[in-house]
């Protein structure tokens, strides 16, 4: 064993700073809020549901993880949003139509009205599909960025919370290439107060958060915290940080099956995926120039998990094409298809086919909810910068430059839980095991 971190402990409140409130994020807020009331329960939460094994197998030590390290608890979280519509999370709850009326939204009808969101740091040409008018009234990119700071203290000072963390649960901007607007925090200074259009409202959020001590989470793919000066920062502050895009459905299922295939070595010829949905993701991914930046966080989970420069025989010219319509009957019940063709012994071909009838925001609530109680004990821990070990909940898992991203949902999850024992000083699991059959 080791000696365990030395971790602030989660006392006071803790503020979850939610930009956007959207069907994802009035999901997560009244599942939070329910489940306070134990009048639900927070499924898909391992930081909540979870359990993590301590020591041998023969030790039969395995707490829960909420019990193991020191996680905020539900009843501490005080919300706060951000967002283009004034409506408040009562509304924007009933009209994302996710949850049941009665069962889960009137009965908590009282806190989701208190949820009101500020207006939001937003330019149309980041999302031209979405046209909302509680907006910031700013002129120009320096106005919003000290705006999103001002409404963080504003929101610390009214609601006397101890801790704060950011969380992005709205819509996915336009494909912004890294540039040089973005290598240090000069360049990045200097192409804000230029109003330079390689500067969205993501990296303003984000580098408003690092500013102000905040860790922030990215639950979409856009370029936000990943820039490499706001990467910087963040290490430089020691501010934890962690993203990119929520990994829910059909890269979900791309994180098990892919390392399967690996695993047995058997061949994979092309993957196909389609997704129809109909909720205001979708909208939004419905313009061409949005839909680009999904797609290369869902394309580039294939090539890291199948390594084909190493297995080209295997994988060496794969055909791998993801698409996404947008279909409003659907709402926020996505289904993702997918047909993949694999091949096995002297190259004979099989198929493959999964029909994933999900509900995005479903899986992604608790997704966030863990974000969020993670990067709080990140940043209580004194693990400023990226962190890897959250990997498990991202499509586009950040990493350090130089680095590849681990997306094999297995070896994420393996991170992720040794992280925690090594944080309270208890010996990593390797699996390995011989001590079982070497002491006999």
């Amino acid at each position: 064993m080791t000696s365990p971190r030395n971790i602030a402990p989660a006392d006071g409140k803790l503020g979850v700073l939610v930009v956007g409130l959207g069907a994802v994020s009035t999901t997560l807020i009244a599942g939070v809020e329910l489940a306070k009331r134990g009048m639900a329960l927070p499924i898909g939460s391992l930081a909540q549901m979870g359990t993590i094994r301590l020591g041998k197998r023969t030790e039969d030590r395995s707490p829960l993880i909420r019990d193991f390290v020191p996680l905020a608890g539900l009843e501490d979280i005080v919300w706060g949003t951000w967002d283009v519509f004034p409506d408040d999370a009562y509304v924007a709850a009933s009209r994302a139509g996710v949850l049941e009326q009665g069962k889960h939204i009137e009965s908590i009808s009282d806190v989701l009205r208190d949820v009101r969101p500020m207006k939001a740091a937003f330019e149309r040409k980041y999302a031209r599909n979405l046209d909302g008018e509680h907006v910031m009234v700013a002129s120009g990119k320096r106005a919003m960025l000290e705006g999103i700071r001002a409404d963080i203290n504003k929101f610390r000072d009214e609601n006397k919370v101890d801790r704060v963390v950011m969380i992005w649960c709205a819509s996915t901007e336009i494909f912004i290439e890294p540039g040089k607007a973005h290598l240090d925090i000069e360049s990045l200074e200097k192409a804000i107060d230029a109003n330079d259009d390689t500067i969205s409202p993501a990296m303003l959020y984000a580098y408003a958060a690092i500013l102000e001590g905040v860790p922030f989470a990215n639950g979409a793919p856009n370029l936000a915290v990943d820039a490499p000066a706001l990467r910087q920062l963040a290490t430089d502050r020691n501010v934890a940080i962690s993203g990119k895009d929520f990994k829910t459905g059909q890269t979900l299922m791309k994180t098990v099956l892919a390392p399967m295939l690996k695993a047995r070595m058997l061949g994979l010829s092309g993957w196909y995926s389609t997704n129809i949905l109909g909720n205001r993701d979708g909208e939004v991914l419905d313009a061409p120039e949005n839909f680009k930046t999904k797609e290369e966080s869902k394309l580039g989970v294939l090539d890291t998990i199948l390594e084909p420069s190493r297995n080209k025989e295997l994988y060496g010219d794969i055909f791998h094409k993801v698409s996404i319509n947008y279909y409003p009957p659907r709402g926020d019940n996505k289904e993702g298809w997918d047909n993949i063709d694999i091949f096995g012994w002297m190259g004979y071909p099989m198929q493959i086919k999964v029909n994933f009838l999900c509900r995005d925001s479903i899986l992604a609530a608790p997704l966030a909810l863990d974000l969020v109680l993670f990067s709080d004990l990140a940043q209580r821990a004194g693990l400023g910068g990226i962190q890897e070990w959250l990997s498990f909940y991202y499509k586009s898992p950040q990493v350090a430059p130089g680095l590849y991203p681990e997306h094999d949902l297995f070896i994420q999850l393996t991170k992720l839980k040794n992280t925690l024992r090594w944080m309270m000083g208890e010996d990593q699991i390797t699996h390995l095991g011989r001590e079982y059959y070497d002491e006999q």
